[in-house]
């Protein structure tokens, strides 16, 4: 009997091998370092709790980077790839990204802690995952918790250009906004929830002051609020240039909460999109269920983050594990 099962045994290997080469993608599923870095998910909750004590900013910092990441080519930690003789625009040196996007040292630390436990298991695509859950969880004042599925691969391709192509602007309005998500297999639901993360963080004055503070533009923002703005931006504002910060949300600036909705109703909001959200009725009623409705806004944006953070994920024997989040390895 031993005799005839060698060679059943190698006919079955042979056709998982075959079966994963016509395959490789596997789904995200719940504790995937479970065997081989238990500690895993520990380890990036406790980076992250101190650097939200050091500066909540970085909270803010880790939720936009995975929004800006999963939107181009899909949740594979491309957005983190340093330029280099072979790849001289990479992501992060795109308009969208340069200087805003923050967040780069501290997905550092996190890898450097995670690889000293269990050296070349956890992605750095899952490593922004369970940074970006962790952060919601320590800015909502544990109100907002989920469990992040993982199994993400780390991408090896990066390019300023599909930052430019797929990551929505402030200046969109409805119909574009609603569209860029749509692409992305994301909800008009989707959409507005995840907008409330403008809760949270700063903006450069020069995402928001030619069509929000320009007298010769048209704009709905509340005229005091507008007239507080001037006062903290040039209205010369130019990325690169002059172009100061200021707070997304005045009210609540460091919690992640509900407030933002408040906001838009009252028209004290930043971004052209972040206003757009009253322009129909179909959303402006989303704004006042997540404003007026305890949990309501809570619950969704659980759901919401984890539908992003499985965007055109690369698992199975797609992509990589990088050895340093910065680089491909070779």
């Amino acid at each position: 009997m031993a005799a005839l099962r060698l060679p059943v045994l190698v006919t079955y290997a042979l056709m998982l091998a075959v079966a994963c080469q016509a395959h490789p993608y596997w789904p995200l599923e719940l504790g995937f370092y479970r065997y081989q870095c238990p500690q895993a998910e520990a380890v990036v909750k406790a980076v992250v709790e101190q650097a939200l004590h050091q500066n909540p900013g970085n909270g803010a910092a880790v939720i936009r980077m995975l929004f800006h990441d999963c939107f181009v080519e899909g949740c594979d930690a491309s957005i983190l790839l340093d330029p280099t003789p072979f790849n001289p625009t990479p992501e992060k040196l795109s308009a969208p990204n340069n200087p805003s996007l923050r967040g780069f040292e501290l997905i550092d630390a996190i890898k450097y802690a995670v690889e000293a436990a269990c050296p070349g298991v956890v992605s750095c695509a899952d490593i922004i995952a369970f940074a970006a859950r962790d952060a919601t969880y320590f800015l909502s004042g544990g109100k907002v918790y989920f469990d992040m599925p993982a199994g993400r691969r780390d991408g090896i391709f990066s390019n300023d250009a599909g930052a430019i192509n797929f990551l929505p602007p402030p200046t969109f309005n409805l119909s574009a906004l609603i569209s860029s998500f749509a692409v992305k297999g994301l909800s008009v639901e989707d959409m507005v929830i995840l907008s409330g993360a403008h809760t949270i963080g700063r903006s450069h004055c020069s995402s928001f002051v030619p069509d929000r503070l320009n007298a010769s533009v048209f704009s709905d923002i509340d005229a005091g609020f507008a007239g507080f703005l001037k006062t903290q931006c040039p209205l010369d504002a130019t990325p690169g240039g002059n172009d100061p910060t200021v707070m997304q949300d005045f009210v609540t600036p460091t919690t992640l909460d509900r407030q933002y909705y408040k906001n838009v109703l009252a028209h004290t909001v930043l971004f052209t999109s972040d206003a757009a959200l009253l322009t129909s009725p179909e959303t402006a009623k989303m704004v006042v269920d997540n404003a007026n409705i305890p949990g309501w806004w809570e619950d969704r944006f659980k759901a919401a983050m984890v539908k992003m953070a499985s965007i055109e994920v690369k698992t199975g024997n797609q992509g990589q594990i990088r050895k340093n989040c910065r680089a491909v390895n070779y």
